[in-house]
């Protein structure tokens, strides 16, 4: 008896011991990740840089504990409904967005996947989320929301510009926050003593006349405000305020970057880092409608001196030492 009581111990360690050896050696599920542009790759390298840097921070390796299937509709809109469709079909766990019309075509193609928008201006306005505290549904993120930043930046332009009396602010209102910002400028503008004027521009064909508007209108400087519009076509904006002799403010660096005179924001790139901490709670089971959607934390001034020189203009020293970055 007691042989036969070792030997079906010994069966039993056997069966047992394959049991745990099969299953380490069930491959691990990796995670698949969509993330979905609405420009070419190149518009938006730096921000993918910072998403990936976020990822390699909660130690996630591309190819190794996680997959990331990149797709760039390169300023099509019916591009951007395909590939959306194209990642729900791929079954991806996240979508990450990185832009206000991605995130819708992500929105129309999926009511189940999570998605994570990297920037929106007002994603309640937009209709993404119910709330900022609260979400609910299938999408959270982070909100460039931060309308008493408008005030920052004419305040900067009225240290640049001293003699500032008239400034033309040039946003299209079918952009959500358009309003909320203008009122902030509003406050801002009394204070500064500056009186203001809002040219409206609904297509990209309105810019030039609205620049030569700005110009005959003897405005001393433009505060350009956030818009998809606007993006696209940052090179022919930024020599348009040139050309027209108008010191100009733009929302984000690349503007700068391309010879626009001077921005003040929220840094784009680290809110695209920032994503990735959303990806990573999903992943380990956090629901989008808990998530709460998250404001800037990281501001970015950043000066062109080349084109202050153009524009006969010279940066007070104070102002250069604030900056984060100067272009020269």
């Amino acid at each position: 008896m007691k042989k036969v009581a070792w030997s079906s111990i010994l069966v039993v360690a056997v069966l047992l011991a394959v049991g745990v050896i099969a299953d380490a050696q069930q491959p691990t599920k990796i995670p698949r990740i969509g993330f979905l542009g609405g420009t070419k790759p190149a518009p938006v390298a730096a921000r993918v840089a910072a998403f990936r840097q976020g990822l390699r921070e909660l130690g996630y390796v591309e190819g190794k504990n996680i997959v990331v299937e990149y797709r760039y509709a390169e300023g099509k809109a019916d591009r951007e409904r395909e590939l959306a469709a194209e990642l729900v079909r791929l079954k991806v766990d996240v979508i990450v967005t990185a832009g206000p019309t991605v995130t819708r075509a992500a929105k129309e193609a999926t009511v189940t996947i999570p998605i994570v928008f990297a920037q929106d201006g007002d994603p309640v306005a937009s209709g993404f989320v119910a709330s900022l505290a609260r979400p609910g549904g299938n999408i959270t993120g982070l909100s460039t929301l931060a309308p008493e930043i408008s005030g920052k930046r004419l305040e900067l332009l009225k240290e640049i510009v001293p003699k500032l009396s008239r400034v033309t602010v040039i946003g299209s209102s079918t952009e959500p926050g358009t309003a909320q910002v203008l009122k902030e400028m509003e406050i801002a503008a009394g204070s500064l003593k500056v009186k203001l004027q809002y040219l409206d521009v609904l297509s990209f064909k309105d810019i030039e006349t609205v620049f030569r508007a700005a110009a005959k209108g003897s405005a001393d400087g433009v505060v350009m405000l956030g818009s998809a519009v606007f993006n696209t076509h940052r090179i022919e904006i930024v020599k348009l305020a040139v050309k027209n002799r108008l010191p100009a403010t733009y929302t984000r660096p690349e503007y700068v970057e391309d010879g626009g005179l001077m921005t003040y924001g929220p840094s784009i790139n680290d809110l695209f880092r920032r994503a990735a901490t959303y990806v990573d709670k999903i992943l380990k089971g956090a629901k989008p409608a808990d998530l709460p959607v998250e404001q800037p934390t990281k501001f970015e001034f950043v000066i062109n001196l080349k084109t202050a020189k153009a524009l006969n203009l010279t940066i007070p020293q104070s102002v250069l030492y604030r900056a984060d970055k100067v272009i020269k």
